[in-house]
């Protein structure tokens, strides 16, 4: 029964994905605007689903309850990380979305190529997101693999072939799948809620469910765990992680590229500032790792990423625990997909395109980003194989510390343009350097609190203890990495500003980071949800397409056009 409704329900969302395609069709799907953001014309329902299954994902029903049910406290660092990360969305999020509406950006790296100019800069953040995004997709193909050992099928084959279908799937529709898939997945997430809290309830509570965990965790051998964070020392890296994460989670490429597929900035605000509802539902989820100690869950073959499939598999009616997982289910493949697109359209826009073929026409970047995101997916597996750390959020974080070190070129320079950009670049090759070299040296620990002898990429916290400190307190690797890069930077750019030595120029317009989804021209994705009337191909698809901003009968582009459309129409 459980394989049977878990089967089905896949099956139906596999099919939603390759419908996708035809979903509000457009005249053409084959160029980046269209296959890789969706034609920028997502409504208020549309991106809050996007942003809710490419944001709140596998790592939120499968990685955080693992993380609860093996350290305790610490685990809950995912709450209040996601809260923080909100009002920091809100502030940056529309820039962002102004400027590459503007200038018909479809990923970060653009920005930093032409506000400081220089296309080695953006080169290297495109490198940086793509290697970024590799443990994030793998920490969803980790959940996915964990309801497949609950449900008994042994093997890699069907995470093999579950990728391959979605694959195919974005292939086919690119943006618009995850898109329509994020909203059957919202409802799956929503009766995997509701049932979370009946078992609950009906088995003692929350409070005989906490007595149970504090006395499980005073039995374990391991001084770290508990259902507090154990003192100064826990607190410490508990804040540290807390930073490092609400800094980082919206430089992921996949989160701008949520916000990019927005109608308008009124859109890009509304659904970030909405983002914490879905925060309560991570803190339940979240609980559920002290709920399945109180109720003696054990993790299959020692697999603590199957405590929650096994929950759902020993609390829950057969039929129930299959909708369960098909919710995990699509809750790993939705934001799998979306971060193959980002980094495939880093790769082409910044790469591909910048480098090996500047004459490349928007259906060969569609084609070259439609292939390099298979690559990507793929690609996550092998951290699957050689990077093994005792929790799969540690994956989360290891991408993490590395995405952070694009934070002083992407997110601060949407507000400064005082960095210089060879100061940018020396701070985020240290940064890396910095970062990997830590989190090589972190090893893998036993269940007795030993390290495993031999082992690398462990986990993301770094004992102080290491540089002498006499403390047992940890600090985020990326939090250590992110310090240094900006200090790099600031006094780069001061002692080079000082010599003289001449900075790249600034492209980009003031009004850039204002403008808005005033052109008459703009195409409209979302009807379909939001009751809008289809309108032709936006303003920045115009160079490619040769479509022209709405003029009057003496050839004037109109006032509400934009002041991108604006600058192109003087141009033309």
């Amino acid at each position: 029964m459980e394989i049977g409704v878990f089967s089905g329900l896949l099956g139906l969302m596999l099919v939603l994905g390759f419908a996708a395609a035809r979903w509000r069709q457009p005249s053409s799907i084959h160029s980046l605007e269209e296959w890789g953001v969706g034609g920028r014309a997502f409504g208020n329902w549309t991106t809050w689903f996007l942003l809710g299954g490419s944001m709140f994902t596998a790592y939120t029903f499968v990685a955080v309850p693992a993380l609860t049910y093996g350290v305790g406290a610490m685990g809950f660092f995912a709450i209040p990380f996601a809260i923080l990360t909100t009002p920091l969305a809100y502030l940056l999020s529309t820039r962002i979305w102004s400027v590459a509406h503007a200038r018909g950006y479809v990923t970060p790296a653009e920005f930093v190529r032409d506000r400081f100019g220089s296309r080695g800069l953006a080169a290297m953040v495109a490198v940086t997101g793509i290697v970024a995004t590799m443990p994030y997709v793998a920490v969803q193909l980790i959940a996915l693999q964990a309801v497949f050992k609950t449900l008994g099928i042994a093997g890699d084959w069907p995470l093999v072939i579950s990728i391959a279908m979605i694959s195919i799937s974005t292939f086919r529709s690119g943006l618009r799948a995850p898109a329509l898939l994020s909203i059957a997945k919202d409802v799956l997430l929503i009766w995997v809620v509701l049932s979370a809290v009946l078992i609950v309830a009906m088995s003692g509570g929350w409070g005989a469910t906490f007595d149970a965990a504090s006395t499980w965790f005073s039995r374990t051998p391991s001084p770290a765990d508990g259902i507090t964070l154990g003192g100064r020392a826990g607190e410490i890296g508990y804040v540290s992680i807390i930073v490092g994460s609400a800094l980082s989670i919206f430089a992921y490429p996949h989160a701008i590229t949520g916000i990019l597929a927005a109608k308008d900035r009124a859109t890009v605000q509304r659904n970030t500032a909405a983002l914490p509802i879905y925060a309560l539902a991570l803190g339940l989820m979240g609980m559920l790792g002290f709920f399945a100690i109180s109720k003696g869950v054990l993790p299959v073959g020692g697999d603590l990423n199957t405590v929650t499939p096994q929950m759902f598999h020993k609390l829950f009616p057969a039929w129930s625990a299959g909708v369960a997982y098909a919710a995990l289910g699509v809750a790993a493949l939705i934001p799998a997909a979306v971060m193959s697109i980002s980094a495939a359209n880093l790769f082409t826009r910044s790469i591909y395109k910048e480098y090996l073929r500047p004459e490349a026409t928007p259906r060969e970047e569609a084609r070259v980003s439609r292939w390099a995101s298979l690559v990507v997916k793929f690609g996550a597996v092998l951290f699957i194989l050689f990077v093994n750390p005792q929790y799969s959020a540690e994956l989360q974080l290891i991408g993490g510390a590395v995405v952070l070190q694009t934070i002083p070129a992407v997110f601060i320079g949407l507000m400064t343009r005082w960095f210089h950009r060879y100061a940018l670049a020396a701070g985020l090759i240290v940064g890396l350097g910095f970062s990997i070299g830590l989190l090589y040296r972190i090893p893998d620990y036993a269940v007795t609190g030993l390290p495993v002898p031999g082992s690398h990429f462990g986990g993301a916290s770094w004992p102080l203890a290491n540089w002498g400190f006499p403390t047992t307190a940890t600090v985020y690797v990326g939090v250590l990495a992110l310090a240094l890069n900006l200090a790099i930077v600031v006094v780069g750019s001061l002692v080079l500003q000082l010599v003289g030595v001449r900075g790249g120029s600034d492209d980009i317009e003031a009004a850039d980071f204002q403008a808005d989804s005033d052109d008459p021209t703009l195409k409209r994705l979302d009807g379909l949800l939001d009751g809008l009337p289809s309108q032709p191909v936006g303003a920045h698809e115009a160079g490619a397409f040769g479509y022209a901003p709405a003029v009057d009968s003496a050839g004037r582009v109109l006032p509400s056009a934009s002041a991108a459309v604006r600058r192109r129409a003087t141009m033309r």
